[in-house]
């Protein structure tokens, strides 16, 4: 049985860059867990990601802005890590902003729509 947070409508922030750069949730995400996490390795499997995947998504941030987000230092000791740069604490704070704003502004509208969406019923009922 969903809960009552699984089923109201939800809007989705992506911000769509020139040459097919995105920045969204899924990114927001990965970078809140680095910083949990301090391993880019970690992150990854904490969403079920690959480590590769995580990489390519962290050196796509990267590239995406004038100063780096992320942060990685190799070997060692303790076998390196990663770590949000204050650009990249800075990303994920207006990110999650813009986020708290959007759901704010549309907060009437979604109302609306909730209360004009038909009732969905499950199959086999």
């Amino acid at each position: 049985m969903k809960s009552a947070t699984e089923d109201r409508l939800v809007p989705i922030l992506r911000i769509s860059f020139p040459d097919n750069d995105r920045l969204g949730r899924g990114k927001m995400e990965l970078l809140e867990r680095i910083r949990e996490t301090g391993s880019i390795s970690a992150a990854g499997r904490a969403m079920d990601m690959s480590y590769r995947r995580a990489w390519l998504l962290v050196s796509e941030l990267n590239r995406m802005f004038n100063e780096p987000v992320v942060e990685s230092q190799r070997g060692g000791q303790k076998g390196g890590g990663a770590a949000l740069t204050p650009f990249g604490e800075e990303l994920v704070e207006r990110f999650r902003n813009m986020e708290r704003a959007l759901r704010s502004s549309l907060a009437g509208d979604l109302a609306w729509l909730e209360s004009n969406r038909a009732p969905r019923t499950v199959s086999g009922e």
